[in-house]
């Protein structure tokens, strides 16, 4: 990573809080970083630190409560549902845990699905499927229904969705979560690829200490705050 790079996502003094009785949650607080081109970057925390809160917010699923998000020169907090959608589109890829493929599709028409939003022409579309399934080694997969597949093929397929529109910066809420640990590690050996060749920026929710060691940094939260950041073991 280069020190001239801009950063792809950066937040300042984000504040998310949840309306309850008697008082509010606030499940993120005054959180500040930014995530570079070619960096995989790990948030790690227990269940309910605000791990799942901040990545929605960092990726335009939620408004902050207070404080500021860029991507680029688009300040998500206050852009209107078309730029935030527009960004979704082509700027934004997302992987959840569930994988949340579509049932009756096919592989290769999973992940064709974010092209066809874009009004991207057939061929286009085709080309890019082709090099995806390549990528993400399901070559041979491509007519299986998610039904057919192994969650870790599944997986697969999700994440080479995420990548159909070329997004400046991936998002992944506990990716591995359902996985296997020998599969899981698979997965994160395929996001750390294609971060490092690709120039892609990766952020990534877990709590597995093991896929820390595949991260460039990792930054813990705790109760909503930020407590550290350090570089990680390395890949």
């Amino acid at each position: 990573m280069s020190d001239a790079a801009q950063p792809v996502i950066r937040a300042e003094r984000v504040t998310r809080e949840f309306a309850a009785t008697p008082n509010p949650v606030v499940a993120c607080s005054e959180v500040s970083l930014e995530v570079y081109p070619g960096e995989l970057v790990v948030l790690r925390g227990r269940s309910g630190s605000g791990k799942t809160t901040l990545l929605n917010v960092l990726g335009g699923l939620d408004r902050p409560t207070s404080g500021s998000v860029w991507l680029g020169g688009l300040e998500l907090a206050t852009a209107s549902e078309d730029q935030l959608v527009a960004a979704r589109r082509s700027e934004l890829g997302f992987i959840f845990q569930t994988f949340g493929l579509i049932p009756v599709l096919s592989a290769a028409e999973n992940i064709e699905v974010p092209l066809r939003f874009l009004h991207t022409s057939p061929d286009e579309r085709s080309a890019r499927v082709a090099e995806l399934i390549d990528l993400v080694g399901l070559g041979g997969h491509a007519e299986q229904r998610p039904a057919e597949l192994s969650g870790g093929q599944q997986q697969r397929v999700a994440i080479a969705r995420a990548l159909a529109a070329r997004p400046k910066i991936l998002f992944a809420d506990e990716p591995t979560g359902q996985l296997d640990s020998a599969t899981a590690l698979v997965m994160m050996d395929l996001l750390v690829d294609l971060v490092h060749h690709q120039g892609l920026a990766a952020f990534v929710t877990t709590h597995d200490p093991v896929l820390m060691l595949k991260a460039d940094r990792v930054i813990e939260i705790h109760d909503g705050r930020i407590q550290t950041t350090a570089p990680a073991g390395g890949s």
